[in-house]
Order: structure tokens, then sequence, then C-alpha cells
């Protein structure tokens, strides 16, 4: 009997419409600290030939005024998107004189925690929040877990494909409603699965022990100066150094947008007692926004979340809550320092497979007890993923990982063959087979790459991962801007610039009652 995968992709087959899955929608955000040629966290402000990190829609910052976000627009193909985050890396290094951009997840040589500097984005009413908010990010969690860096990938499918898929599965409700269900049952098969990402694209085995100050672990010492798990994938993605118990409480798993949605807003509005006790105004200071147990819902970590554009003034949970899900967020990825833009084609492409094979997959919800076997697996995989022998627990029972990594690559390889058919190409089939040799083989693993690298050069992480950022900077370069495009992306910098001053002028409320009219909502 054919799996329902299979009579997924065969239905797909039989009524023409395998080109559907060439369609899907792709966007890229990704994250990378400034640092100064010591290695060590920039301390210089956002650069103002970069233009305003309020307003600029492809190039601002995130945590800290030293870490640097690009984002893409949405585009039909991911080359697209990719050459448009390297033009971004291009521009960005023009303006930076001597600092590089760290192509790594775990941050450069750190400074005592208070001289990481905080973002900043003007006097608006809307730039001190988003300032405040990382204030607060501090005072709860620290400075030294946010500068951790790492690419958010950004997928969708294409709307023609909604109305089949509903009338194929039977589903008499509004297509609206229907088409978040379904993404929540790609995310639910996502968090069962991706631990397999994890194995396969986990590049942060090793970390700088500055990272870890004075802080209880359990890492070993690689070289002076160097912490890291001999069979680590993504020590990222571990809870080294990271405990959130209020969050923890929210018990989020994922089996339904009404049930999620009311979870998350039960969250930013419900006090926390330990958030208390910080205050929010303390002598005519913010240290956070409120004391609930979110600030607001992107505080909420998760390694994939449901989506939806905005409106201006509009929460993302009302969003979501209004008019569904529109696309998803994948958050685990890790950026890999032997890539110019820390991910390439063949890794975009596997991850393409990979939640379309997440879609069309049995749409089971997650019990409790799954949820928690959930995040064993995760724990297990990103801290001793390439260790010989490991097992995993599914369905109670402890199975090999290299087993169940098999079932899943034969099941992307039939999705593979259709997308390829559709497209007419091996890109998907190759990404599969590409995939496949790290499961024969670990040491092609990112992660033991890392360690490999580091051991052959006699070098520390710091040393490693600046060696990357310059070869990174010099392939860049190599192939500079046309001036065309450079003097748009001039434009768009400066005209981002004006923005945020019209905004500042327009602001009619002082900042106490904007805050007040905001959290009301």
């Amino acid at each position: 009997m054919a799996s329902i995968l299979e009579q997924k992709l065969n239905w797909l087959k039989d009524e023409g419409q395998a080109a559907l899955l060439t369609q899907l929608q792709h966007g890229l955000e990704k994250e990378g600290l400034r640092v100064d040629p010591q290695r060590r966290l920039a301390q210089t402000p956002h650069p103002e030939s970069l233009g305003s990190a309020l307003t600029h829609g492809s190039i601002t910052t995130d945590y800290s005024e030293a870490l640097l976000e690009f984002i893409t627009p949405v585009f039909a193909s991911s080359s697209e998107a990719l050459n448009h985050l390297a033009d971004l890396h291009r521009y960005t290094y023009q303006q930076l004189d001597n600092e590089q951009i760290w192509p790594a997840s775990m941050p450069c040589v750190l400074p005592e925690e208070s001289e990481i500097p905080i973002a900043r984005y003007g006097s608006s009413n809307v730039g001190q929040m988003k300032y405040i908010y990382r204030v607060g990010l501090d005072n709860r969690y620290g400075k030294v877990m946010q500068t951790i860096a790492g690419i958010h990938y950004n997928f969708s499918l294409p709307e023609a494909f909604w109305p089949l898929y509903q009338k194929f599965s039977g589903h008499n409700g509004s297509l609206q409603e229907f088409r978040s269900a379904a993404y929540f049952s790609l995310i639910r098969n996502f968090r069962r699965y991706s631990w397999l990402l994890m194995y396969l694209f986990g590049a942060s085995p090793a970390l700088c022990s500055s990272f870890l100050k004075g802080k209880p672990h359990q890492l070993e010492e690689f070289c002076e100066g160097t912490l890291y798990l001999p069979y680590a994938t993504s020590l990222r993605m571990s809870d080294l150094g990271y405990s959130n118990k209020a969050q923890a409480s929210l018990n989020i798993c994922f089996n339904h947008l009404n049930t999620y949605a009311s979870s998350l807003d039960r969250a930013i509005r419900t006090p926390y007692e330990p958030y208390e006790k910080i205050g929010i105004k303390v002598d005519g200071k913010y240290r956070q926004l409120n004391t609930n147990v979110l600030q607001i819902e992107n505080e909420y970590y998760s390694d994939i979340r449901p989506k939806r554009v905005t409106q201006s003034g509009e929460k993302p949970i009302h969003a979501l809550m209004a008019r569904g899900v529109e696309y998803i967020e994948v958050r685990n990825t890790d950026i890999n320092p032997f890539l110019p833009l820390g991910i390439d084609q063949t890794q975009s492409d596997f991850l393409d497979l990979f939640l379309v094979t997440c879609l069309l997959q049995e749409e089971r919800e997650i019990s409790q007890e799954e949820c928690d076997q959930i995040s064993e697996n995760h724990q297990r995989v990103v801290t001793r993923g390439r260790e010989p022998g490991l097992t995993l627990i599914r369905d109670d029972q402890e199975v090999s990982l290299q087993s169940w990594a098999a079932e899943l690559m034969a099941e992307m390889e039939q999705t593979a063959s259709l997308m390829d058919d559709a497209a007419n190409s091996q890109l998907y089939t190759q990404a599969v087979a590409a995939q496949t040799a790290k499961l024969a083989n670990p040491e092609l693993t990112p992660s033991a790459q890392i360690l490999a690298a580091m051991r052959a050069g006699n070098l520390n992480h710091g040393e490693f991962i600046m060696q990357q950022a310059e070869r990174h900077k010099e392939t860049l370069l190599s192939q500079p801007l046309c001036p065309e495009r450079f003097a748009e992306l001039e434009r768009i910098s400066a005209e981002s610039l004006q923005e945020q001053r019209e905004i500042e002028a327009s602001d009619k409320v002082d900042f106490d009652t904007y805050l007040a009219d905001y959290m009301a909502n």
C-alpha cells in the first residue's frame, strides 16, 4: 500500500500539477557580526552608509549594534534570493573599512558583557520601543546569548496550490483555515525530523571560550581559548548557557493555530514574578517593555514559526489570527563558515525538498510525550550527532540515527524525483545524494570539517573563522556590484535615513503613552 506521501505525490503527477512545486516562494534573513581586525566585536555604530537600521528593508541590525541582518525580498526561486543576499554582502563590504562580517553562528572574542552594544534605532517612539525590547532581553537573559547569529529560511507554497490540495484532502471549511492547518502539519513534521537538518548542516561544534566566561558548562577544551564537544553538530541550537523557565512553561507543540495563538497571546499578557522583580521603568529608565512572560511575540524562541505579513501597527499574533498562516520561517540553520553566504544552492534545494516532504507526509498531532521525545532527540543530535552508534527515540523505542535518517532520505528521494521531472533538472536528486553521502561518512558534515580544518591548521575557533571571513570578503568583492546596482543600494540607504527622520518628526505622543497604547491592543 502506498504511503500518504506517495499518494499525494502521485496525485500531483496524475493531475499534471507537479509544476506547482517548482513555484515555491523563498526569502532569506542572514545575521552576521561586525568584527574588528583583532577578531573582537566591533564597537562602532551601524555605518550610516548602510542606511537606517529602523527603516531599511534589506540591511538592518538584530540584537546588537554590531549584529548585521540582511533580508531579501520574496523570490520565486532560491537562486534569486541567494544572488540578492550576495549583492547585500558586496555592498556592505564596500562600506566597512577594516571590519569583517563574521561568517559563523557562534560569536567572535566577546568583551565584558557591559561592553556589548545594544542596537539603536533613533529617537522615534517605534525606534525607542525596539531598543527597550533589547534592553529587556539583556535584563532577562544577558547580552552574550544575543550575539549568536543564524540564517532564517522563509518558505511558502504558491497560492494556486492550495485550492487543489484542499479539494484532494476533502476539506470543506474555508481555504484560509485549511491552509493554516496544512502549514501547522508541516511544522509538526518538521519538528519531528529537524534533527536530520542539525546532523547534515549543523556548523557550530566549537566556540570561543569568552562566550561562556565564568559560567558552568560541559564542554571540553579544544585548545587554548576554544571549547567544543567532539561529536557536536550545532552548539548554537543546544541549551548551553541558556535556561528559560518562563518560556518552557508555554508548552507549545504546534497542533493548532488557535491554541498556538492563544498560548502566545496569553504569554504577552501574563506577568512573571522574576521579571516583576526587574521592574519596568526604574529611576526614569526603562528596563523592559513589560513584566510579562514575553515582552512581545518575537521573544518566543522556536526553531520554526508560522508567519503572516503584518499591516502597519498590527501585532504578528493578531495578523495570524485574522488572516491565517502565509508562510513559515525555519530558524535552525547555522551559518556555514566554509560558504561565502553561509548557505548555498544545494542546501537550499534540500531544505525545499525537506519542507515539501514534511507538508505531504501524514498529518498527525503531537502528544506531550512525543513533544518531550522531540526535545530529547534534538538535544542528542546537536551535542552528539556524529557519535558512532547514536540512537534516537521513535515511538518510545530507541532506533539508530542512521536507519531513521535513511528512511527519511528515501522519502525525500521520491519528492526529489517528482520535482526534478517538473523542473526538467537533476538539482533535487543531486541535493539528496550530497546529503546521503554525509550519512555514510560523518566526516563530510560541516561540523566535522570545521574541527578537522582547525586541527590541520593548528587554529583556535577565532583564528579559523577569521581566515574564512577574509577569504569570503575577497571572493565576493572579486565580482563587484555593477554601477547601477551599487547606485540603487546607495539610493535605498539614503532614502531609509530620510524615512527615519520623517518618522521621528511625525510622532504626536510621548513614549510612555505610545507604549501603553501598544500594550493595550
